[in-house]
């Protein structure tokens, strides 16, 4: 059964790019956004919620409430960050059993889909760049690389290109097939349940615990996500390869916990630090490199200085 849609008008510049599979040329047309509504709804029921949490329940909750809820953020962050980004998508760093699980639940927090689709929209995201193969192509502009694909039907590209990566390596993990398994009750439990019965332990209503600790913390913690897709795909520095969209924002990675040193990243992919300078704005770096002390990371991909200094004098 099709599903129907109401097509938005969009510019009808056309630009041609290079198809990396076959070589042969592709026509990236900026294309009519097909809306589905059902997703507009959600996203505006959402952040309607979140909005009145934000204005009306902050403060009249426990101080521990939004603490509580800060904490779930900062985790269901390293559940992107450090898992579903550099050690799944890029495998820029090797994790044992035990930070594999854990990244598993802390990703279930975050809820942005499982694992398996995450990575696979991320590869599809690097390989085919701001292009219509892109899932969130910020030449379409800042409302549809932070939101709006999201709110729209795929692009017959991104489904295309999509069906083609190699994803063999995330099936090959036991924690990523019974995530992908178990995933909705899994995601109900750690996203919604558990975070709106905690802070009923110190008394907080339970209004009060699912309005904040839930629905407000995933939705602050989800556009923070998107501002990677987006602002860091539009304004800021770009010192290592100024011929791509990625850029460097220092705001970004504040709100991300490291995610935002993004023309480094897609300059360099593989390294797990994700930025040049280390720990500077860079949380998940500094939790990556804490598991290395505790024996649960190993093989943690970098690129050498003189390789940096060589790419910036050549592209940047």
């Amino acid at each position: 059964m099709k599903t129907k849609g109401t097509k938005m008008s969009c510019s009808d510049q056309n630009e041609e790019v290079t198809d990396i599979d076959g070589g042969s040329p592709l026509l990236d047309v900026k294309p009519q956004a097909i809306i589905v509504w059902r997703n507009v709804v959600l996203m505006a029921t959402l952040h309607g919620a979140a909005i009145y949490a934000l204005l009306c329940l902050t403060w009249k909750c426990y101080l521990y409430t939004l603490l509580w809820a800060s904490l779930l953020y900062w985790v269901g962050a390293l559940g992107i960050t450090a898992g579903a980004h550099r050690l799944w998508a890029h495998r820029s760093y090797k994790a044992k059993l035990p930070l594999r699980l854990l990244l598993a639940m802390f990703d279930c927090i975050a809820f942005q889909m499982d694992i398996y689709f995450w990575v696979r929209e991320h590869r599809v995201h690097h390989r085919f760049s701001e292009t219509n193969a892109d899932p969130h192509n910020a030449k379409r502009g800042f409302f549809f690389s932070h939101v709006g694909w999201l709110l729209c039907r795929k692009h017959p590209d991104v489904i295309e290109k999509g069906s083609k990566v190699d994803l063999s390596d995330l099936m090959a993990d036991p924690v990523i097939r019974y995530q992908r398994k178990y995933f909705l009750p899994l995601m109900l439990f750690f996203c919604f349940i558990m975070p709106t019965t905690i802070p009923t332990l110190w008394g907080e209503s339970l209004w009060n615990a699912y309005f904040i600790a839930a629905i407000l913390r995933y939705c602050l913690l989800m556009n923070s996500t998107w501002l990677v897709n987006s602002a860091a795909h539009l304004w800021g520095s770009k010192p290592y390869d100024r011929s791509i969209n990625p850029v460097e924002n220092a705001l970004v990675s504040t709100l991300t916990g490291g995610e935002g040193w993004h023309n480094y990243h897609h300059t360099f992919p593989w390294d797990y630090r994700a930025g040049e300078f280390g720990w500077r704005i860079n949380p998940t770096t500094m939790f990556i490199d804490l598991m290395a002390v505790l024996g649960q990371v190993t093989d943690r991909k970098t690129t050498s200085r003189e390789s940096v200094k060589s790419r910036k004098l050549r592209t940047g």
